[in-house]
């Protein structure tokens, strides 16, 4: 995960119509919290944020640059989009140092195929890490080329970068194999149905 630098303003006005106008003004309203510090608001390049978040997700770590004042090192945490309109409406920052670890969530990718006739189910689609917060993988991945119905992989067979360890319990379920449904079965499954369906009906 690389280094991102962002032009920040600080934020003197706050509410609904102050957010309002900062949006208008083509920037994004944030809060920078951390490590005891008092929050600071401050106001992101809504586009550049945005290209950042599309580039390198939300675990981008972004450098800070305050204007006069020291730049900071920030995770981004928490970005809220407007429902309909798909806008970013605001963002959460936190201040991490280099060399901090941080726990966050990760993308899991699935690769490979698994055996003719296995149904697979991913059951975990993100996976809590712990990780230094300049080096937070975009994603981990799980292989289940050629596997067979019954196979089950937990948390603790994803295999992580080094540095990484895993955040979650290790005998969670990710990726749960098993055999895809006859043709047969599935006409047996539609009749059961529809015989129940008659059965309450009279």
């Amino acid at each position: 995960m690389s280094e991102v630098r962002l032009a920040a303003e600080p934020r003197t006005e706050f509410g609904k119509g102050a957010a309002r106008r900062t949006r208008r003004a083509g920037k994004i309203p944030a809060v920078l919290y951390g490590h005891g510090s008092d929050p600071k608001h401050v106001a992101l390049p809504a586009l550049e944020f945005a290209r950042v978040v599309r580039e390198h997700g939300t675990n981008a770590v972004l450098t800070l640059d305050l204007g006069g004042a020291a730049n900071e090192l920030a995770l981004t945490k928490t970005v809220t989009t407007h429902p309909l309109k798909n806008y970013i409406e605001h963002v959460d920052l936190l201040l991490v140092k280099r060399g901090e670890k941080v726990t966050v969530e990760v993308l899991l990718v699935i690769t490979g195929d698994a055996v003719p006739g296995a149904l697979v189910t991913q059951e975990i689609s993100q996976l809590l890490v712990e990780a230094d917060a300049l080096n937070i993988p975009e994603q981990v991945e799980v292989s289940i080329a050629g596997v067979q119905p019954g196979t089950q992989i937990h948390a603790s067979d994803v295999v992580l970068p080094e540095g990484v360890t895993l955040g979650i319990d290790p005998e969670a379920l990710v990726v749960n194999v098993v055999a895809a449904p006859t043709a047969e079965q599935m006409e047996g499954g539609a009749e059961e149905t529809a015989a129940a369906a008659e059965t309450t009906e009279s």
